[in-house]
């Protein structure tokens, strides 16, 4: 397991970039915290870390996913799946055809679509500490 500190909403950029490094071959990133964790900013900083315009990146609550072009041109899906009240929904927006394209996909409230998801899911859970830190705990197969 791979542990990540952000100490304070300043080092969210170097903690995005961190990350980046650590999740090797990753495509389909699972977020798992409670309401206010930070899942969206944490989501946020690692979208501009990777060149899309901070300005274009925003919470899919209602839309569900949101689409964002990278730097080098690549799609990255970001996904809410707050709003979701039976697995089965997440189908009728075509999730498996986002999370087999290949593209980077960053989802928040992956709980809600319980074992659609997969194996292949790094799960990452977003733990604020006693001092108002987070800590990103993640591996494969959690």
């Amino acid at each position: 397991m791979k542990t990540i500190r952000i100490p304070s909403v300043q080092a969210l950029g170097a903690a995005a970039k961190e990350f980046l490094q650590a999740i090797g071959d990753h495509r389909i990133i699972a977020f798992y915290a409670p309401m206010g964790a930070g899942k969206t900013t944490f989501i946020t900083a690692v979208c501009k870390a990777l060149g899309v315009r901070e300005d274009s990146v925003s919470s899919p609550t209602f839309a569900i996913v949101n689409e964002y072009r990278t730097a080098s041109g690549e799609p990255l899906y970001h996904f809410d799946f707050y709003r979701i009240e039976r697995p089965e929904e997440a189908l009728d927006i075509g999730l498996y055809d986002y999370l087999d394209s290949g593209a980077l996909c960053l989802i928040e409230w992956p709980e809600n679509i319980g074992p659609l998801l997969g194996e292949e899911a790094l799960k990452v859970n977003i733990t604020v500490e006693p001092d108002g830190s987070r800590t990103l705990r993640f591996a494969a197969g959690l």
